[in-house]
């Protein structure tokens, strides 16, 4: 089945303790059906020190299900996703607007 949210959307946060957040999403996998959104469901984690980190408690943007986001419209609105034929392209639209993603 096709992504219907991927790399670089704006997305909002439907379920979770970061309800009503909105971030960009920063990498997808489809596999785990998750998504990483730039400072949604941060965790601190414990790093060692290398040459390019000082290392210590850093935090870092954990994979949210994409069942708990919905992706924001050309008005700032939550939408479901769709796809449609255009021409001979498939493409994504929003449900709510119908304009092509």
């Amino acid at each position: 089945m096709a992504a219907k949210l991927k790399k670089g959307d704006k997305v909002v946060v439907l379920a979770g303790k970061d309800k009503g957040k909105e971030g960009t999403i920063s990498s997808v996998n489809p596999k785990a059906n998750k998504a990483v959104v730039d400072g949604i469901n941060i965790a601190i984690r414990a790093t060692r020190q290398s040459q390019t980190s000082q290392g210590g408690r850093i935090p870092k943007a954990m994979p949210i299900d994409l069942s708990n986001l919905a992706l924001l419209d050309a008005n700032g609105k939550p939408t479901r996703v769709g796809f449609k034929m255009d021409g001979d392209k498939k493409v994504r639209f929003a449900k709510t607007t119908g304009d092509v993603i």
